[in-house]
């Protein structure tokens, strides 16, 4: 696969990297993620309640900080480097975020999730047992 910055093919390593690069950037961002994607399920929505109340504000508030500054990440949770996949625990039930990534149109998986002209990646919040 080519690097979109300068044609060149990535070693496997570098296509790792790259990819959890994006990954990351998607997470920091996940407030305002452009062509990419943050979704929860109805289990999340349900979790965190009615954000026009405080209560639930707070909550969804502190779940996109989880995400934005998760860290965890080990073989256990990343065994592929990717930095696509975590686990965490908000309001005493366990979560998981996991990204997945598309075609611009969202309709097959990406031809190359390293260029991120043709991807678009989507951030879903489940938790553990709707996995």
């Amino acid at each position: 696969m080519a690097d979109p910055q300068n044609d060149k093919v990535l070693s496997a390593d570098q296509r790792i990297a790259t990819i959890a690069r994006l990954n990351d950037a998607l997470r920091q961002s996940i407030h305002s993620p452009g062509v990419n994607q943050v979704v929860m399920t109805a289990g999340v929505a349900e979790l965190i309640g009615d954000t026009s109340l405080f209560r639930g504000f707070q909550r969804r508030a502190e779940l996109l900080r989880t995400v934005r500054d998760y860290d965890a990440f080990g073989p256990d949770v990343d065994p592929h480097g990717e930095r696509d996949f975590g686990r965490f625990e908000l309001a005493g039930e366990a979560l998981y975020w996991k990204i997945d990534y598309y075609d611009r149109a969202l309709t097959y998986g990406s031809p190359d999730p390293t260029d991120p002209e043709v991807t678009t990646r989507v951030l879903t919040l489940l938790l553990t047992h709707e996995y």
